[in-house]
């Protein structure tokens, strides 16, 4: 038979931060993502009243907890999205030839050439590009 924790016997801080993350979940779709600033205060509190103390009324992984207290987890960081770049020529420029290489986020790589006064339809052949690269 299971026991639930009454809220005199967790600590205060635990409490608090309880409250914030229920908050916070009440707001989010469902799994979604724990932001960094829960996760280190959630840490903090673990090397002061244990592991199992803090992620169980906190409703956290026990093992990601453990992991992050010992130093093992790092938070993960998507690589950067590229910027977008616009190319404006001047009026009086004139382009003789140009070329352009553009490198997805997986490594696919497109080189463009042309030898024109106008530029390729770009919307077009990017479209192309990623559903073909898709």
């Amino acid at each position: 038979m299971m026991t639930l924790q009454r809220s005199q016997d967790i600590p205060e801080p635990i409490l608090q931060l309880q409250q914030q993350l229920d908050q916070w979940r009440g707001t989010q779709r469902k799994r979604a993502k724990l932001p960094e600033s829960f996760w280190q205060s959630a840490v903090d509190l673990a090397r002061q009243y244990g592991v199992y103390q803090t992620a169980h009324p906190l409703r956290l992984d026990y093992v990601r907890l453990k992991g992050r207290l010992a130093g093992r987890a790092r938070p993960r960081r998507k690589p950067a999205r590229p910027a977008f770049v616009e190319l404006v020529a001047s009026p009086p420029a004139k382009l003789e030839e140009c070329g352009i290489e553009f490198e997805s986020a997986r490594g696919a790589k497109m080189r463009v050439q042309w030898k024109a006064s106008a530029p390729p339809d770009w919307a077009s052949l990017l479209r192309a590009w990623r559903e073909v690269e898709g």
